[in-house]
This record gives structure tokens, sequence and C-alpha cells, in this order.
């Protein structure tokens, strides 16, 4: 199984997500640019792991980095992990759901913020929960 609290194994990860969910969550990859859901919207709310429903990003924490994917520029603390990534010939840093170990995407040093983060996330990997729903 895993070292996270949601454990589930992948038979029932497959039962609980759609394909691309399962592609995106379990087998880390990645949605085409300017395809997701998310990539544009900026309403109140809060961003919400697609594979167990814990709480992630605020959408203040949201900003259009033109990048083709959502762009927050901080994680709510505590919520996603980092994990080295030496994949596709290069080292980035792999986020991850802190409660279900879910692929999410990854973080960059580059963002235009005052954190200087990016965190760059399919929207695949992410739901979102409109404020005072």
């Amino acid at each position: 199984m895993s070292n996270y609290k949601i454990k589930k194994t992948e038979d029932e990860w497959r039962k609980d997500l759609s394909d691309e969910e399962y592609r995106i969550l379990r087998l880390k990859g990645t949605e085409r640019p300017h395809s997701g859901k998310y990539n544009l919207t900026f309403d109140d709310g809060t961003y919400v792991c697609k594979g167990c429903n814990q709480k992630l990003f605020e959408s203040d924490s949201k900003f259009d980095a033109h990048c083709g994917w959502p762009s927050f520029d901080k994680s709510i603390k505590g919520t996603v992990k980092y994990v080295l990534d030496k994949s596709h010939g290069m080292t980035r840093t792999e986020i991850v759901c802190a409660n279900c170990g879910g692929h999410l995407g990854h973080v960059f040093n580059d963002g235009p913020t005052e954190t200087g983060t990016r965190y760059c996330v399919n929207s695949v990997s992410i739901d979102f929960k409109k404020e005072n729903e």
C-alpha cells in the first residue's frame, strides 16, 4: 500500500477514478497545456484533491502564469508533499497530495509573486469548491 492516510489498492483507485484521472493522479501523467478545466478559473473558493477531496490551494493563491496549467504561488500548509523527480532527463520537484499521494504536478522557483514559487497543477488532479458551497 502506501505511507499516506488514504490507503487504496490500484484496483480500488481504478474503480474510483476516471481513466484520465487515474493516468494523471496515479501514473504521474500530464494533461495537454491550455486544455484543463481550471486553467483560467479565478472564482473565489478552494481547490481540492480529486483523489481524496483534501483541500490543497485557496483561490487567492492562484494566478495566470500563461503556461497552460493552473498555477498557484502557495499551497495550504501541510497539504502537499515534495518529491524529487528525475524523469524525462531533467530534475524537478513533483508535488503530490499529502493525504493520498496523488500526483498534482510540479513546483518551480520562477513564480512572479512575492513567494517566488509556481505550483503548476493538472486540472484533472483537482476539483474546485466555490466559496459558500
